[in-house]
């Protein structure tokens, strides 16, 4: 790849980051629910959003796996263990993403409130996202793995 798409393409993910950040820090203020509430009763008494903040971790380990696999793209290092460890590590955060919302689907359908379907369609949303980026690593890591070895192999015979 260029050096050009790279930079493009880190400059997304850093993008991502610090849109993801800004919605955390933002969205429990302006929801219509802790519209009048202090910051205190917005953060520490409302264990949904401690979840949804555990939740997150996962998307900023695979975001920072997929700035590292940029990285070995530009360095021509792709092709080695530790390229096939990232995408492995992306696949993994999008399996913890898509375990963490369907457990949240669960505790939105179960707790009567009002009116969940914004709530639930949003964690569908996530939820897809999270499986075609969870399928989509699969792919590229078995792809990978599978040309580290015939490297390597070409590498033992020479």
């Amino acid at each position: 790849m260029k050096r050009g798409s790279i930079v493009f393409l880190r400059a997304v993910l850093v993008l991502i980051g610090v849109g993801a950040i800004a919605l955390l820090l933002l969205e429990p203020q302006t929801e219509g629910r802790n519209a009048h509430a202090t910051t205190f009763e917005i953060y520490f008494k409302d264990p949904f959003l401690a979840y949804v903040y555990l939740a997150s971790i996962a998307l900023f380990v695979a975001l920072y796996h997929a700035f590292k696999a940029l990285g070995y793209v530009g360095q021509d290092t792709m092709l080695s263990p530790a390229g096939v460890k990232s995408l492995r590590t992306i696949k993994r955060c999008a399996m913890v993403v898509i375990g963490f919302v369907a457990a949240a689907e669960l505790i939105i359908i179960l707790s009567r409130e009002d009116d969940p379907q914004g709530g639930f369609f949003i964690g569908v949303l996530i939820a897809f996202v999270a499986t075609i980026v969870a399928t989509t690593m699969s792919v590229l890591e078995r792809t990978l793995q599978h040309a580290v070895d015939i490297k390597s192999e070409h590498d033992l015979t020479v």
